[in-house]
């Protein structure tokens, strides 16, 4: 699918470099200067977290790294983790690939074209499929497995480039982007309670480039990568005492309280390929 996506986007960026017609219908000396809005769709692609787990807080006391232990002093998560998310309790069922999916986005930006230099700023706003789980087997057997998603994302991004010819701007842009992530959390353990916390909204950063090439006075397609990245670093699963025993270790003695979790790997990033479109004004 992935490379479906991208020979079509390269196709349609060489279509555009190919249409010289387009951009003799230009009446401006300064084609990219000016207030556009536009839309940007293609796909979404996660790196692969290889090595990512659960680590446990045993003593809630802020720090993570505990191990949790059975009533006879055994390691009760010795079974280890997977990237992704489990399909039973156990390790022999494997877990599920972590997921990529198609994004969309609406834009609203400005450039100023100066000479064959371009600078501006763009908005904007939208929401891409991509999911990202890890999960933890403990010797019950039992599984847990955090996931994220991103339910909206925006960002503000600065913008300068380069016009090549008369009608081609290769620019890089980079800017703040702000996200809610959706958490969720899963288990096969009936026995003990769960609650969830944690900041659902959150900073990040993005950055890339692109190419875009205008057709007529007012229409331009293009091609853009940009990098997406949020410190997604303090949503916790507190695991209490539901119905299980004074022996389960969740709440063993001399902490009855109970376990926080925390996801190791603390940063939600991904990347971006995507077409282009805008209407100048």
């Amino acid at each position: 699918m992935r490379t479906t996506l991208y020979a079509g986007l390269a196709g349609a960026t060489l279509f555009a470099l190919s249409t010289p017609a387009f951009a003799q219908d230009m009446t401006t000396d300064e084609p990219f200067t000016g207030i556009y809005v536009g839309a940007a769709g293609g796909y979404d692609v996660q790196p692969n977290d290889v090595g990512s787990g659960i680590l446990f807080d045993r003593n809630l006391d802020g720090n993570f790294g505990d191990t949790v232990t059975t009533a006879a002093g055994a390691n009760a998560f010795s079974p280890g983790f997977c990237n992704g998310a489990a399909r039973g309790n156990a390790p022999a069922a494997g877990c599920r690939n972590d997921k990529d999916g198609w994004a969309y986005y609406g834009r609203i930006g400005a450039d100023k074209q100066m000479g064959k230099f371009v600078v501006g700023v763009v908005g904007e706003f939208g929401k891409s499929d991509i999911t990202d789980s890890v999960s933890a087997f403990s010797t019950t057997p039992a599984s847990y497995t955090m996931t994220r998603s991103l339910d909206w994302e925006a960002g503000a991004r600065g913008r300068a480039g380069y016009v090549a010819g008369d009608s081609t701007l290769f620019y890089a842009t980079g800017g703040v982007g702000y996200a809610r992530i959706n958490h969720d959390f899963a288990t096969t353990n009936t026995a003990n309670a769960f609650g969830l916390r944690g900041k659902r909204n959150q900073w990040g950063i993005q950055a890339g480039g692109g190419i875009e090439q205008k057709l007529g006075s007012n229409f331009s397609i293009g091609m853009e990568y940009l990098y997406h990245r949020y410190d997604d670093d303090d949503f916790r699963v507190r695991a209490t005492a539901g119905s299980a025993p004074a022996t389960n270790p969740f709440i063993l003695a001399p902490n009855t309280t109970g376990t926080d979790f925390a996801r190791s790997d603390q940063r939600f990033g991904w990347h971006s390929i995507r077409a282009t479109a805008a209407f100048r004004f």
